[in-house]
């Protein structure tokens, strides 16, 4: 068995941080992996303070704040600032933040693409040092795939897909499930900028977003096909309304190349939010061409461990221990275009077959 090296690095030194916002997500993920990491969270604050006082008794963060403008002013200089409301305060929050500072932007970078470039404006003017948290990327099975496939052990990469079959709670997502971009926007964005950060930007992208007949939602499944040339097939596919047990849920990330291929199974999203065990697997062919499939331990799952590497990550960038900022502002903006060009795709529809007959 190969030995993958999968864990995030921490930073030598740690910043403390602050977190704006006190929704779910900050108490079943951003929190749990700060704690698990030993970084120091400053002060919390949220526009209903009562939220941000029972998260702080949870966690034992130190200071509660009234307002953003009040953490800024208390907080000390090294700060990170961890943005985690909707996207439609980001501005207006960025805007209050010490130039210079350094923050990490829950995604989506913006519910639409102008918003995305007036983020990246803002961010720019003010010298910001900032990343959008797309932390799927960092996910201790996805660093694990990415070093087997930088080390070459799967040969050329020609086929990527995510596959989602499952049966999502949107009532858990009370501000999410209301959006009208709600399935590529919130979730198919996070398998978007996966895939470029495997793959970098692809030429086009074919997209179809879709109802249930019998919901409210805007979109609940998506089909995306990144069109990456002749040889290269990415493609995701997203079923949130498969409620029918868990005998063929499906939920997984697969690789493969000339040589091998790599399978991760996301158990987070299955049973959700109770989830199901990670599986981790790879298949490298010997010089005869025979395979085998070996499952590989891995400690730690999307939730909350992905979330220690893109807090870990930005903290190392920012006091210089790493060259590249993972999911820089200035890079998911182009995961926002990939997402905007879906939506339009969608909108469009597929070549008519009345213009053929």
């Amino acid at each position: 068995m190969i030995t993958i090296p999968y864990k995030a690095v921490l930073p030598k030194t740690m910043s403390p941080i602050v977190i704006i916002g006190a929704g779910g997500i900050v108490k079943d993920a951003h929190l749990p992996a700060y704690k698990k990491a030993g970084f120091h969270v400053y002060g919390i604050v949220n526009r209903t303070k009562a939220k941000a006082e029972a998260l702080a008794e949870d966690f034992a963060i130190p200071h509660v704040f009234d307002t953003v403008a009040e953490a800024v002013a208390q907080a000390p200089a090294n700060t990170v600032y961890d943005i985690t409301i909707m996207p439609n305060q980001f501005l207006e929050t960025l805007e209050a933040l010490p130039d210079g500072a350094a923050v990490l932007i829950q995604k989506p970078m913006g519910d639409y693409y102008a918003d995305s470039e007036a983020i990246l404006a803002v961010c720019k003017r003010k010298k910001l040092v900032a990343a959008i948290n797309c932390q799927l990327r960092q996910a201790p099975f996805v660093n694990a795939a990415r070093w087997l496939i930088e080390q070459g052990h799967i040969g050329e990469l020609y086929d990527m897909e995510v596959r989602v079959t499952l049966h999502t709670p949107w009532e858990l997502f009370p501000h999410v499930m209301v959006h009208p971009r709600l399935e590529i926007l919130y979730h198919s964005v996070h398998y978007i900028d996966l895939i470029r950060s495997f793959l970098g930007n692809p030429k086009s992208v074919y997209a179809k977003t879709l109802k249930h007949p019998a919901k409210e939602l805007s979109s609940s499944r998506t089909t995306l096909l990144l069109d990456y040339g002749d040889t290269m097939h990415a493609v995701v596919n997203t079923n949130h309304d498969h409620d029918f047990g868990p005998d063929h849920q499906e939920s997984f990330i697969k690789w493969e190349g000339t040589k091998g291929a790599i399978k991760a199974k996301m158990g987070l999203l299955m049973d959700y939010p109770h989830g199901v065990p990670d599986q981790f697997s790879y298949c490298i062919k010997s010089l005869e061409g025979e395979y085998k499939w070996t499952d590989y331990p891995i400690e730690g799952s999307w939730f909350p461990d992905a979330f220690i590497g893109s807090m870990g990550s930005l903290m190392r960038f920012k006091i210089g221990e790493i060259d590249v900022l993972p999911a820089a502002v200035e890079d998911v903006i182009y995961t926002m275009a990939v997402v905007e060009a879906a939506y339009k795709s969608s909108a469009a529809g597929g070549e008519k077959i009345d213009d053929i007959v």
